[in-house]
C-alpha cells in the first residue's frame, strides 16, 4: 500500500496520511516514537523489576544462612 493509501484512526475515525496538514503527520512521528520509547521502558522496568526479586531472593537466603 502507498503512503497516500495509508489510513490512521484517531478517536474512531479513519483519515488518509496524504490528507493531513505536514503538522499532524509531525505529530503523529512524535506519537510513534514516544510509544516505542515508552514499550523500551516498560521492557527495562520488567528487567529491573525481575532483578529485584532475584536480589530479595538471595538476601533472603543469605540472612537464613547466617541465622544458622
Amino acid at each position: 500500500m502507498a503512503d497516500s493509501e495509508k489510513k490512521i484512526k484517531i478517536d474512531d475515525t479513519e483519515y488518509l496520511l496524504s490528507s493531513l496538514s505536514d503538522e499532524a503527520k509531525m505529530q503523529i512521528t512524535n506519537l510513534r516514537f514516544v510509544e516505542s520509547e515508552i514499550m523500551q521502558l516498560k521492557a527495562r522496568l520488567a528487567i529491573a523489576n525481575t532483578a529485584k526479586l532475584a536480589y530479595q531472593a538471595a538476601l533472603k537466603s543469605a540472612i537464613s544462612i547466617n541465622k544458622h
